[in-house]
């Protein structure tokens, strides 16, 4: 198991998931991935719950507070990605165009984070890493290992992070989709595609992939532990096979048995 390195500013550092059911996203997730978990009190009746592999914190999980229910925010996966400083990053998203929904603001000692929609819609947050760096294990079964965006403005999205975060775009054709990996220096750091006119209702927002070790026995899994298979296992050539899973809260998420992790 590969314990990472404090991630470089423009990549992804971790994930949370946002529920209704924290009891039952625990029961649900230990069953699909083996993690464990250990709570941090936010609050005089919430905690933060973050699940482990092998002590090490991979991702983490919380109640929606109840105005955030009020106003229809629905269970899902948001992505963090490592900036040298919020505050800045604060301002240059909004000089760009993006909506600075949450923020900057101090998450007790362990980091400062800013929630932003980008200029097409799609939310994600920003995080100055203090205590706390990130995911603490990688490329095994059960991180994240891949985040992707799916918008109705590629072409726009591709400017913005670019800007924010020093992207550059490398457009490939890959299932007769132009698919946009945005390269970090020589580090691919996650996907960009522009949705179908089919998906005209569909607000932008960004997946998040977690690797397993066997794509059709994860699915199969998750669909006994009471979640639903949207995509159903799915070979991506030259990359891996992967599917799209909903937990029993609504939230959706992405699993992928990348082709280089194959025995």
């Amino acid at each position: 198991m590969q314990v990472t390195a404090p991630p470089a500013p423009g990549t992804f550092c971790w994930a949370d998931l946002g529920t209704t059911d924290v009891t039952n996203a625990k029961r649900f997730y230990a069953g699909l991935f083996g993690w464990t978990f250990r709570d941090t009190p936010m609050s005089q009746d919430r905690s933060y719950s973050i699940f482990q592999l092998d002590g090490r914190d991979v991702v983490a999980a919380y109640e929606l507070s109840p105005d955030q229910r009020a106003q229809g925010v629905p269970p899902m996966w948001l992505n963090y990605i490592t900036v040298a400083s919020a505050d800045e990053a604060a301002r240059r998203a909004a000089a760009l165009g993006a909506n600075v929904m949450m923020g900057p603001f101090d998450v007790m000692d362990v980091g400062r984070m800013v929630l932003i929609a980008d200029p097409t819609g799609a939310v994600v947050a920003l995080w100055e890493a203090r205590a706390h760096m990130g995911s603490g294990v990688a490329d095994e079964p059960g991180t994240a290992c891949w985040h992707e965006l799916a918008t109705h403005g590629v072409d726009r999205a591709r400017e913005f992070y670019g800007r924010l975060l020093g992207w550059t775009p490398k457009v490939q054709e890959m299932g007769g989709v132009l698919y946009t990996i945005a390269m970090l220096g020589d580090q691919q750091v996650c996907g960009m595609f522009e949705m179908p006119s089919a998906c005209a209702g569909t607000p932008p927002y960004w997946a998040t992939y977690f690797a397993v070790a066997d794509c059709d026995a994860s699915a199969a899994t998750a669909k006994r532990l009471g979640g639903l298979v949207k995509v159903p296992p799915t070979d991506i050539p030259t990359v891996g096979r992967f599917a799209v899973l909903q937990a029993p809260d609504g939230a959706v998420f992405s699993i992928i048995r990348l082709q280089s992790s194959a025995t």
